[in-house]
C-alpha cells in the first residue's frame, strides 16, 4: 500500500510538471526490430510504443517517456509490459539568475530521475548532476551521472551508479532535414540477492537517425520515420554472455 501511495503521488508531480513545462514538445513513437530476451538468449519481433513529453519550466527541465512493449513469444518477457522514466532537473543558472559558463560547459543541474516497470514491479530513483555542454553543430549535449537507489519488490536490488551522455544534432541535406540524436548510458553492476544472476554492469546505447518527411507535404517538424540502432552490452546487467545489437524501425509523430 505503501508502495501504491508513492507511486500515485509520483505520477501526480510528473503530471504537474507536464502541465506547466513551457515549450513544450510531446511525440509518439512505434518501433518494432528484433530484440533480445536475456534470461531465455532468444530473439523475438517486438512492437514498442512510447510517449514521450520534453519541456522547459521556471527553474529547469524535464523529460518523460513510457514505453508500452509487447513482442510475439508469450515467455514472460515484454509481453504486455509498460516501462517509464522521469528526470526533472533544476538548473543551477536559472536558479541564481547568472551564467554558470566554465569553458565548454554551459550549466550545471542538480537532475532527480524516476524509473518504473509494472511488470516486474521495479521502482528507482536516480539523483545526481547534469553537465550541459557547448559542442558545436548540436543542439545540444548533456552528461549525467546519478545514483541508483532501489525500492524494487522481489529479490534484485540495483544500487549503484549511472554515467549517460544524451545529444541532438539536426542536418540539411538539400532541404531534406535528418535528426541524429539519441543516448548511451553505463550501469554499474547489480546485485541480484537470489543468485540467478551474474553481477555485471551494462553498457545501453541508442543512436537514431530519422529524416522529416512530413517537410516533403508541407507538414514539417511532425511526421519522421529512421531506424535506432540498439546496442547493450551485459543487457540488464543479467549475464555477461547476453549482449544484443540490433536495428529498429522509427517512427515518430510529433505535436506541434
Amino acid at each position: 500500500m505503501k508502495k501504491y501511495k508513492l507511486f500515485t503521488g509520483l505520477i501526480a508531480c510528473i503530471l504537474f510538471f507536464v502541465s506547466h513545462t513551457a515549450s513544450a514538445q510531446m511525440e509518439f513513437h512505434y518501433q518494432r526490430g528484433s530484440l533480445l530476451n536475456p534470461f531465455s538468449g532468444e530473439y523475438s519481433a517486438t512492437n514498442i510504443l512510447t510517449f514521450q513529453h520534453a519541456g522547459n519550466w521556471k527553474l529547469g527541465s524535464s523529460f518523460f517517456f513510457i514505453d508500452f512493449m509487447d513482442d510475439a513469444d508469450n515467455d514472460g518477457f515484454n509481453d504486455k509490459e509498460f516501462y517509464g522514466e522521469w528526470y526533472p532537473t533544476l538548473s543551477f543558472s536559472k536558479l541564481s539568475g547568472s551564467s554558470l559558463k566554465i569553458g565548454p560547459i554551459i550549466d550545471i543541474a542538480a537532475i532527480g530521475g524516476l524509473n518504473y516497470d509494472g511488470d516486474v514491479n521495479i521502482l528507482k530513483f536516480l539523483p545526481g548532476v547534469r553537465l550541459s555542454w557547448r559542442v558545436p553543430g548540436f543542439i545540444f549535449v548533456n552528461t549525467d551521472f546519478a545514483g541508483i537507489i532501489d525500492y524494487s519488490d522481489g529479490t534484485r536490488r540495483e544500487n549503484g551508479f549511472i554515467f549517460d551522455i544524451s545529444w541532438l544534432k539536426i542536418m540539411n541535406f538539400g532541404g531534406q532535414i535528418v535528426s541524429f540524436m539519441g543516448h548511451a548510458e553505463y550501469v554499474s553492476a547489480v546485485d541480484w540477492k537470489d543468485g540467478s544472476g551474474n553481477d555485471v554492469a551494462w553498457v545501453l546505447a541508442q543512436p537514431q537517425l530519422v529524416w522529416d518527411i512530413g517537410n516533403l507535404f508541407n507538414t514539417p517538424n511532425e511526421f519522421h520515420v529512421g531506424i535506432e540502432l540498439q546496442y547493450w552490452a551485459n543487457k540488464l546487467g543479467f549475464s555477461k554472455d547476453m549482449d544484443e545489437f540490433r536495428p529498429q524501425f522509427l517512427m515518430v509523430w510529433r505535436l506541434q
